[in-house]
C-alpha cells in the first residue's frame, strides 16, 4: 500500500523508489551530477538494496548491469555522470540494446535553470536534453523535472525495460530535483500497483497454421536464437523436437537447446537448411543472417533453404525495429509471421502438435527414421570434435579445441555458468549445455570492451548461489576495459577468467588476409596494425595489480590443466576473481 516516506530530500525519494522497484545493485563511476542520489543511497538507505558497485569506467558499469539483467531476469541500475559519463557509456548501452537486456541507465544533469548553475562545469555538462545522445538505442528516455515526476518516470522506465523484447532505458534527474529539501512528507506509491506487463501470446489461428505446416513437413528444421531467456520456451522446444524428431540449430548469445541432445544439429545447419521444406525460426532477430550464407569475396548472399521452403517466424522481432541502426538485418520472406513471446508460443505450439499426433494417423515409423538420421549427424559431429581435440592436443600456442576440452574437464562437476565467450563455438561442441542459466554470452552489438563487465554482471547475479561463473576473455576486448578486474576484486565477486590471448585482433586479421588474397597484396603485411605485440601484454601481471589471483602466460599444453585447476580453487574456495592467461592460436583451423 502507499505510505508516507521519511525522505528529507528529493534524492532520498529517488533512492527509495529504486528499492521499491526491487533494484538490488547500482553500478557507477561517481559523478557530481548525481551526488544527491549517491548520498541518499549510502546514508539514507545504508548502501543496501540497492548496493553500490564501484566501476572505474561508465562502460564497465553499464556492461555489468547488462550482464546482470540477462542472468538475474530483472534489471539492475547503472548510474552515469552527465554528458561525459553518458557518452562514455553509450557503446555499452548500444550493446545492451542489441542484446535485448533490461538495463536501467540513470543520469544527472543541470541545473536546467541556467541561473542556478555553477560557473563553467555545470554549463559544459548540461545538455538539452541528455537523452538525445542515446535515444536511438534505448527503449525510452525521460528527464523528469520534479520529485513526483521522478517517481513516475522510474516506475514507467522499469516497466518498459522488462517488457519483451527487453532493452535499456535512460532516466536523467535534474540536480535541482535531487537536491531539493522536501517541505512536507512525501507519499510513496504502492509499487505492486504497477506490475510487469503480461506477455504477448500468439494469434490462435496463426499458431494453428504453424502447427499444420510443422506437422506436415517432411524435412523440417528449427532455428533458435534467444530462447534461453525463458526456461519455459527452452524446455518446451525439447518437448516439441522430441515429438516430431525435429533437428534443432542453435545460435545467438543464450542457451537454446541441450548441446548433447541427439536432435541438436547445429553443426549440420547448412546441409539441413538446403533441403528443408519448413523452417521454424524461434526468437531469431536477424532472419537473413540465420538463413543465408555469404561469399565474402563477391559479397553475394547464398539463400540456404530452397525457394519453396516455408519459413515460420515466431518472435517479437518487429517490436524491436528502430530507424537508426539496422540490427534487425535484411528483409527475408516468410510464409507466416507470428508475433508472440516464445515463452508462451512454444509451449502452446507443442500442445497443438501433441493433439495432432494423438488424433492423426500413426507416424511413429517416419519419426523414428527422421530421429535416427539427425542423431547420426549429431554423433558424427561429436566424433569429429573429439578427434580434432586429440589431433591438436600438443600444439603451442594452444589450440582452441584443446583449451575448450581442458576447461570442460576442470569445470564439468561444478554448477557452472558461461558469462562470456565460446572459443569460436568450441565450448558448445564439447561442453554439456543442459540448462538455460548456464549460457549467457555477450556478443550484443559487437562493440569491444563489454566482455569482462558483462561476465562480471552475470557473476554478480550468481553470487551466493554456489555457481562458478566463467569468462573466456579475448585479449583485444579486455584491453578496452581492464580496470573491470578491480571491481571484481574490490566487491569480492568470484569469477574464473581464462584469457583467450591470441595476441592479435583476430577478426580483423581475417579481413586483412582476405584483402591480401583478393587484391594480390603481400600476405605477410596482414598483421601490421593488427597484432598485439612488441611488447606482448602481461595479462597476469595486470590482473595481479588490480588485486586478482592470476597465473600465466601459459603456452605449454601440459601445464594448462594444472593452472586452470589452481584458478578454479581460488574462485570456489576463496571467493576471488582468478585469471589464467592462455596463449592461443589465432583462430579455428
Amino acid at each position: 500500500m502507499a505510505y508516507v516516506s521519511k525522505a528529507e530530500w528529493g534524492s532520498d525519494v529517488i533512492a527509495e523508489t529504486l528499492r521499491g522497484l526491487g533494484v538490488e545493485y547500482v553500478a557507477l563511476n561517481p559523478g557530481a551530477s548525481f551526488r544527491g542520489v549517491h548520498d541518499s543511497l549510502v546514508n539514507y538507505l545504508g548502501n543496501e538494496r540497492p548496493e553500490l558497485i564501484l566501476c572505474p569506467h561508465e562502460e564497465i558499469a553499464v556492461a555489468v548491469a547488462h550482464g546482470y539483467g540477462k542472468a538475474a531476469g530483472k534489471p539492475m541500475a547503472a548510474y552515469v555522470h552527465n554528458v561525459v559519463g553518458l557518452l562514455h557509456a553509450s557503446m555499452a548501452i548500444f550493446n545492451a540494446y542489441a542484446n535485448r537486456s533490461a538495463t536501467l541507465v540513470l543520469g544527472g544533469t543541470g541545473p536546467m535553470a541556467a541561473d542556478n548553475r555553477r560557473p563553467w562545469i555545470e554549463w559544459i555538462h548540461t545538455a538539452n536534453v541528455q537523452g538525445n545522445a542515446v535515444r536511438d538505442f534505448v527503449k525510452w528516455d525521460d528527464q523528469p523535472a520534479s520529485v513526483g515526476a521522478a517517481v513516475e518516470s522510474l516506475i514507467r522506465a522499469h516497466q518498459i525495460a522488462v517488457s519483451q523484447p527487453q532493452g535499456p532505458v535512460y532516466v536523467c534527474f535534474d540536480v535541482t530535483t535531487q537536491e531539493q529539501r522536501l517541505e512536507e512528507p512525501f507519499e510513496m506509491p504502492e509499487f505492486a500497483s504497477f506490475p510487469q506487463p503480461t506477455r504477448i501470446q500468439a494469434d490462435p489461428d496463426a499458431l494453428a497454421r504453424a502447427a499444420d505446416l510443422l506437422a506436415g513437413a517432411r524435412r523440417p528444421v528449427v532455428m533458435a536464437n534467444f530462447l534461453g531467456r525463458s526456461p519455459e520456451a527452452a524446455n518446451a522446444l525439447v518437448r516439441l523436437a522430441e515429438m516430431l524428431s525435429l533437428p534443432v540449430v542453435s545460435g545467438g548469445d543464450l542457451y537454446n537447446f541441450p548441446s548433447r541432445h541427439p536432435l541438436n544439429a547445429t553443426r549440420s545447419k547448412r546441409d539441413l537448411l538446403r533441403e528443408a521444406d519448413v523452417v521454424l525460426a524461434l526468437d531469431v532477430y536477424d532472419l537473413q543472417q540465420a538463413l543465408t550464407g555469404q561469399d565474402y569475396r563477391s559479397r553475394q548472399l547464398q539463400h540456404l533453404p530452397p525457394p519453396d521452403a516455408q519459413v515460420i517466424d515466431v518472435s517479437l522481432r518487429q517490436l524491436a525495429v528502430r530507424s537508426w541502426t539496422a540490427d534487425y538485418g535484411g528483409l527475408h520472406p516468410t510464409a507466416l509471421s507470428v508475433q508472440a513471446d516464445t515463452a508462451l508460443a512454444v509451449p502452446a505450439l507443442a500442445d497443438l502438435i501433441e493433439r495432432r499426433l494423438n488424433d492423426g494417423p500413426d507416424r511413429s515409423g517416419e519419426l523414428r527414421e527422421r530421429r535416427a538420421r539427425v542423431a547420426a549427424l549429431h554423433a558424427d559431429a561429436e566424433r569429429e570434435a573429439a578427434q580434432t581435440v586429440e589431433r591438436r592436443a600438443g600444439e603451442s600456442p594452444i589450440a582452441l579445441p584443446f583449451l575448450a576440452a581442458e576447461m570442460w574437464e576442470v569445470v564439468k562437476d561444478e554448477d557452472w555458468v558461461l558469462g562470456n565467450g565460446n572459443l569460436r563455438g568450441w565450448t558448445e561442441r564439447l561442453w554439456d549445455y543442459a540448462e538455460p542459466h548456464q549460457v549467457i554470452e555477450s556478443r550484443g552489438g559487437g562493440g569491444l570492451g563489454q566482455g569482462f563487465g558483462h561476465a562480471l554482471g552475470v557473476a554478480l547475479a550468481n553470487r551466493g548461489k554456489g555457481r562458478l561463473t566463467i569468462n573466456i576473455q579475448s585479449d583485444g576486448d579486455f584491453l578496452f576495459t581492464p580496470a573491470a578486474v578491480w571491481t571484481a576484486a574490490h566487491h569480492r565477486i568470484p569469477m574464473l577468467v581464462v584469457m583467450y590471448n591470441n595476441r592479435t585482433y583476430g577478426n580483423d586479421l581475417g579481413h586483412q588476409g582476405l584483402m591480401a588474397e583478393v587484391r594480390g597484396r603481400p600476405d605477410e603485411n596482414k598483421t601490421i596494425g593488427i597484432d598485439i605485440d612488441d611488447p606482448y601484454v602481461d595479462f597476469a601481471e595486470m590482473a595481479r595489480s588490480f588485486g586478482a589471483w592470476a597465473e600465466g602466460p601459459v603456452d605449454d599444453p601440459a601445464a594448462l590443466r594444472g593452472a586452470l585447476e589452481r584458478a578454479k580453487r581460488e574462485v570456489v574456495e576463496n571467493g576471488r576473481v582468478a585469471l589464467v592467461d592462455v596463449v592461443t592460436e589465432v583462430g579455428e583451423r
